[in-house]
């Protein structure tokens, strides 16, 4: 009973953990760029990169807290220019190999040690360089607090004032998309996703729709890379192609083109990861399976059951079949 518990407790803290509301939040934004519109973005984590990057060195450089966020939505402004610019125009799959492409060359240039000095390299830039203001913002003062079987410091690195800051942008997010699908340009985008001819035919600039949703999406992204160093660092490696697959694996389990479907898939996809885990370790001897084991069969058991997702409900537990017919 006690393994049990555990195991329950584990996924509640994960289910919890703002790097799952920053990868809620990012796939949020992957639901405007393929759920809404049908564009093939493959590199989702190079945007959450960029704007980490941006964050990150803006605050390390004495810019206010504010103006720091800024820059890193800025800065995955200019990259959905160079991105969309020209690959819009042409078919889904080329922006899908442009954006792969482009989220590892972010990576590698951030790695490259002639960086050092502004990137950090491979070590990357700790969290204690831009933290700071970010914690002197909280209103939950010191100590610690206990909430069900939660239990963190108020306004630790990893406590209750990065959670509910994290939380919060995330349900902002659903909120904002809410209010875009049910307006006349999300129906646009809908309409895109289904036949763009139809919808150039009406006299509509389909390419600067498509780059609007590319850069609101990509905005998206970048809040989210900054929500995700809050309790860490920023780490090239930590957010690369594996990134990217956990953020698709979230909008195909929770639902494309559903409201509430990005956070429930993320939150989903990591509970459900920490159960299988938990449970292989606490059924599984040593002799056949050790804890390094456990971790990389998770992993095997999420992929198959992706598989299975693709196969049998495409549309995600929330999402609706005939949303998924794009015209890409």
């Amino acid at each position: 009973m006690d393994t049990v518990i555990n195991i329950l407790n584990s996924m509640a803290r994960e289910a919890i953990a703002p790097q799952t509301a920053a990868v809620a939040i990012a796939v949020i934004g992957l639901n405007v760029h393929f759920g809404f519109t049908g564009l093939l973005n493959m590199g989702q984590a190079g945007y959450m990169l960029v704007g980490a990057y941006g964050f990150a060195i803006s605050v390390r450089e004495g810019a206010p807290l504010p103006v720091a966020i800024l820059i890193g939505l800025a800065a995955s402004v200019v990259l959905s220019l160079v991105l969309g610019l020209p690959t819009l125009k042409l078919r889904g799959d080329y922006l899908a190999i442009v954006t792969i492409s482009a989220a590892e060359i972010i990576r590698f240039i951030g790695r490259q040690p002639l960086l050092e000095n502004v990137t950090g390299a491979a070590q990357g830039i700790p969290g204690g360089d831009y933290r700071v203001p970010f914690q002197d913002l909280s209103f939950l003062g010191a100590g610690q607090t206990s909430f069900g079987p939660w239990n963190y410091f108020n306004t630790g690195v990893n406590g209750w004032w990065v959670r509910v800051v994290a939380w919060g942008v995330v349900f902002l997010g659903v909120l904002i998309v809410w209010l875009l699908a049910r307006s006349p340009w999300g129906r646009l985008l809908k309409g895109i996703r289904e036949d763009e001819d139809a919808i150039r035919s009406l006299g509509k600039n389909v390419f600067a729709i498509k780059m609007q949703a590319l850069i609101i999406g990509g905005m998206f992204g970048a809040l989210a890379g900054m929500i995700y160093v809050l309790p860490s660092s920023v780490q090239p490696d930590s957010m690369g192609r594996q990134l990217t697959f956990f953020c698709w694996t979230a909008i195909l389990l929770g639902g494309a083109a559903t409201i509430f479907g990005p956070v429930l898939g993320a939150v989903l996809f990591y509970a459900t990861r920490i159960f299988i885990k938990g449970f292989a370790n606490a059924t599984v001897p040593d002799s056949i399976m050790n804890t390094q084991q456990t971790e990389q069969f998770s992993w095997i058991v999420v992929g198959v059951a992706l598989m299975l997702l693709v196969i049998f409900r495409p549309q995600g537990i929330l999402g609706k079949k005939r949303e998924l017919q794009f015209n890409v």
